[in-house]
C-alpha cells in the first residue's frame, strides 16, 4: 500500500478514526460538562455532523434498506420517551439510545466508501485494543488496577474502576478485528500483515483475561469461533493449530499462572449452584427487569427509567451496589442502576414496541451479514464485521450499554451495517 493510497481514506475517515482512537485518553481527565461528556462522543458528535454536512452538499449513496432497519427503532425510543411517566427525565435516555443505535452508525455506514476505509477504522480498534490492552496488563502485574478480591489486580486500563467493562470490551473488539483481518488479508497486503495482525490477537487474550469479565470471555469465544468457521478450511492447517495453540497457552498460562483467573474460569459452570453475590444481584436484577415489563408491557417504563423504577420491584436478595475502587480511585459504592442484560433493559424501559424494533434492528443486520459473506470471496471485512456483530449479541446477555466505551459499540454498528448493506462492501479487495 502506497502512502497516497492510505492518505486518502484517512482523511475521509477522520472523524470516525478520532471517535474510536480519543477513547484511548484517561477517563475522568479529558471531559466536558462536568464529567458527563467524554471527548469521543464529542468526536461522535462531530462525526455525525460532518456526514450530516457531506449529504446536504452533494449526492452520496443512500443504502435505503440500511437507513430502513437502523432508523426504525427512533421512532420506538420516541413513543417509549412520550409514554413515559416523566418524558423530560426520559429525554437523555431517548438521546443516548439515538446515539449509539442509530445516529452514529448511520454516520459510519454513510462515511466508508470502501473495504480500505473499514480497514483504516478496524486498524483504529486494535490499536485502541493494543493501547488498553498494555496498561491493563501492568495493572495486573504491579497491583495498580481496579479491585478485585481485595486485591488491584483487575485490569481496567485508562477506564477506571467505575467502568469495569471498558477495556474488556475494548480488547475484546481489538481480538476479533486483528483476527479477521488477519486471517483473510487482502491482495495487497504486505507480508508482514498476517503474523502481526494473528499475533496480536492472540496477545490481546492476555488483558482479556485480566479484565475477569466472564461476559466478555464467553462473547469472545462465541465470536471467535463466528470468524473461524468460515475460513477454517481455507487455512493452511499448520497457520490454524499455531493460532489455536497460541491463544490456547497464553490463556492457559495466565489461568495457571493466577489462582484468581483460573477461580474466575471455574466459576462460570458455578452460576446456577452457589454463585457469588455479584450473581445473585444480577438474577434479582433481571427479575426486576421483568416486573417492570410486566407492569407496563407495551412501551415500558421509558428511557432511564429502571433507576427510578428499581426499588419499587426490587426484592430482599437485592444489595444496595458492589464495592469499587483501586486504579488510583478511593473506595466506592457504585449503585446497580441498569439489570446488566441489554434485553432486559430494553423490554423494561421501551416495552414489547421498542424491544421489536431494537433487536429485530440487530437480527437484521446479523442476517445481512452472514449473507453477503456466506457470498464473498475476498472476506476479510466481513469476518470483522459479523465477529463484532456476534460479540456484541452474546454480551448484551450480560452487559448493556453504559459508560464512555459505549461510543465504540456506536461505531461497530455502524461498521456491521456498512458491510450488510453498502454497495461499496460487494466490490472484492483491491
Amino acid at each position: 500500500m502506497n502512502a497516497p493510497a492510505v492518505a486518502r481514506p484517512a482523511l475521509r475517515t477522520l472523524p470516525a478514526l478520532a471517535t474510536v482512537l480519543l477513547l484511548a485518553l484517561p477517563t475522568g481527565r479529558w471531559t466536558l460538562g462536568g464529567g458527563q461528556v467524554a471527548v469521543a462522543d464529542l468526536a461522535s458528535a462531530v462525526l455525525v455532523g460532518v456526514c450530516a454536512a457531506l449529504m446536504a452538499r452533494g449526492p452520496r449513496p443512500r443504502p435505503r434498506r440500511a437507513a430502513a432497519v437502523l432508523a426504525a427503532p427512533a421512532v420506538a425510543f420516541a413513543a417509549a420517551t412520550m409514554a413515559s411517566g416523566d418524558p423530560a427525565a426520559s429525554l437523555t435516555g431517548f438521546l443516548r439510545f439515538l446515539q449509539v443505535f442509530v445516529l452514529v452508525p448511520l454516520a459510519v455506514l454513510l462515511m466508508l466508501r470502501d473495504r480500505r476505509d473499514f480497514r483504516l477504522v478496524a486498524l483504529a480498534v486494535v490499536a485502541l485494543a493494543a493501547a488498553q490492552g498494555a496498561v491493563g496488563v501492568v495493572q495486573y502485574a504491579t497491583g495498580t488496577g481496579a479491585s478485585y478480591l481485595g486485591q488491584n489486580v483487575r485490569a481496567v486500563g485508562t477506564f477506571g474502576p467505575f467502568n469495569v467493562m471498558g477495556m474488556a470490551t475494548v480488547v475484546s473488539y481489538g481480538l476479533i478485528a486483528a483476527l479477521g483481518l488477519g486471517l483473510a488479508p487482502p491482495r495487497s497486503a504486505p507480508r508482514w500483515w498476517r503474523p502481526v495482525l494473528l499475533g496480536c490477537a492472540a496477545l490481546f487474550a492476555l488483558p482479556l483475561a485480566f479484565s475477569f469479565s466472564r461476559g466478555a470471555w464467553l462473547a469472545t469465544a462465541a465470536a471467535v469461533l463466528a470468524v473461524l468457521l468460515p475460513v477454517a478450511f481455507r487455512l493452511a492447517p499448520r497457520t490454524l493449530l499455531a493460532l489455536l495453540a497460541g491463544g490456547a497457552l497464553l490463556v492457559g498460562g495466565a489461568a495457571f499462572g493466577s489462582g484468581m483467573v483460573g477461580d474466575r474460569l471455574g466459576s462460570i459452570g458455578e452460576v446456577t449452584g452457589t454463585p457469588d453475590q455479584s450473581v445473585v444481584d444480577r438474577y434479582a436484577m433481571w427479575d426486576v427487569a421483568l416486573a417492570m415489563w410486566r407492569a407496563e408491557p407495551w412501551t415500558g417504563t421509558g428511557p432511564k427509567g429502571f433507576a427510578a423504577h428499581r426499588d419499587s420491584h426490587a426484592s430482599l436478595g437485592l444489595s444496595a451496589g458492589s464495592d469499587t475502587g483501586g486504579a488510583g480511585q478511593e473506595f466506592r459504592r457504585q449503585e446497580l442502576t441498569s439489570p446488566h442484560n441489554m434485553y432486559l433493559l430494553v423490554l423494561s424501559e421501551q416495552g414489547l414496541i421498542g424491544a421489536t424494533a431494537l433487536i429485530g434492528s440487530w437480527a437484521a443486520l446479523l442476517a445481512g451479514c452472514l449473507v453477503r459473506l456466506r457470498r464473498s470471496r475476498s472476506p476479510d471485512v466481513g469476518l470483522v464485521a459479523t465477529g463484532l456483530l456476534v460479540w456484541q449479541a452474546v454480551n448484551f446477555l450480560y452487559a448493556d450499554i453504559g459508560g464512555p466505551h459505549t461510543v465504540l459499540t456506536a461505531v461497530v454498528f455502524g461498521l456491521a451495517a456498512w458491510w450488510a448493506f453498502a454497495p461499496g462492501a460487494r466490490r472484492e479487495s483491491p
